[in-house]
């Protein structure tokens, strides 16, 4: 099996590397990957190390590289990595192609196709062509939900969010912020496009949600934070809740309370610098109110790790399913860490 990643950027990097780590679980044969930057003296020495490591790089424009058109009508599956509707306008051209069977696109380009996380609705994707994986900030919410509602989504009466974002990626200095910036409500009732984008996620699976969120972007670089508030029909006892976590094998645990010790963690000890749980909970500082069937605490958000480990979940769905349960079984026992 062929596959090409298109985007060798902040995802498309890690996507290539775990490609690499795992081709013969995967199945594949040949991974190629496209640059659409300009290629220039700095930036072609990361190319060099992707090189390396036996990926085989194309170019739509660049003679260095092998053409995109002499291996694109062999590419059995194309993970776009790109953003800003760049994966939106690509789908025209995939759709056309004779040997693609299968193909994935990021958060932001949301319309892309069904929606997709690792947990939620495998299911649902195992026919689809074109699959979309929702955003690390969705990844994390909807992870919570599960897991806090006991996996019965009636249990849920409500739930509020407050998503506090870093501003960019650590590698990028283009959209830093110099103070704390609150978003606007997209919907009257939902609030913004978090709360919106898991309500659209659990849609997949004829579920609605009573769910609402917010949203502040602060001056950090590092990682995303999320308060929770759920109200339940039925309230677990703590004990009961830990032994719901400890099962979910998608969340993580922490004792710690600075994003920045979490963060330095995952760069020393996680797989590529990165964290790849759908959510790590701060677990010594929920609030569980007996009264008012409610539990709120605070969880960090891996961002952009819990994607990536869903893009390739999604992969197996949609090319080989029947591999799914020993492909995960491994991939999570080697990226994910109960606790930090």
């Amino acid at each position: 099996m062929k596959v090409l990643v298109n985007g060798i950027g902040n995802i498309g990097t890690t996507i290539l590397n775990l490609l690499v780590d795992y081709k013969k679980l995967l199945g594949i044969s040949e991974i190629y990957a496209l640059k659409n930057t300009q290629i220039t003296t700095w930036n072609k020495v990361e190319l060099n190390i992707i090189a390396e490591k036996g990926v085989i790089l194309c170019s739509k424009t660049n003679t260095d590289f092998i053409p995109l058109p002499q291996i694109i009508n062999t590419i059995d599956y194309i993970f776009d990595c790109n953003a800003n509707t760049f994966g939106l306008k690509n789908k025209g051209w995939y759709a056309n192609l004779p040997q693609l069977k299968g193909c994935s696109a990021q958060g932001s380009e949301k319309g892309f196709g069904l929606p997709f996380m690792s947990g939620i609705n495998n299911e649902v994707i195992k026919s689809q062509k074109f699959v979309q994986i929702v955003s690390c900030n969705t990844h994390a919410l909807s992870a919570l939900i599960m897991a806090f509602s006991g996996k019965q989504i009636e249990n849920l009466l409500d739930g509020d969010f407050v998503i506090v974002r870093r501003s960019e990626d650590l590698g990028n200095h283009q959209r830093l912020v110099a103070a704390n910036v609150v978003s606007r409500h997209l919907d009257k009732t939902i609030g913004t496009h978090h709360a919106i984008d898991v309500k659209d996620l659990f849609a997949t699976k004829n579920i609605l949600l009573p769910i609402e969120s917010s949203d502040i972007t602060t001056p950090s670089q590092l990682m995303h934070t999320v308060r929770f508030n759920f109200r339940l029909r039925k309230l677990l006892p703590k004990g009961q809740i830990e032994k719901q976590l400890d099962k979910n094998g998608f969340i993580s645990r922490t004792s710690k309370f600075d994003s920045n010790i979490i963060f330095e963690l995952g760069r020393k000890y996680s797989a590529y610098g990165r964290l790849f749980s759908h959510a790590i909970i701060n677990d010594n500082n929920l609030l569980i109110n007996t009264k008012t069937n409610t539990v709120k605490g605070w969880a960090f958000i891996p961002q952009e790790g819990n994607t990536i480990l869903s893009t390739i979940h999604a992969f197996v769905l949609q090319m080989s399913p029947e591999k799914e349960k020993e492909v995960m079984a491994i991939l999570q026992a080697d990226l994910i860490r109960e606790f930090w």
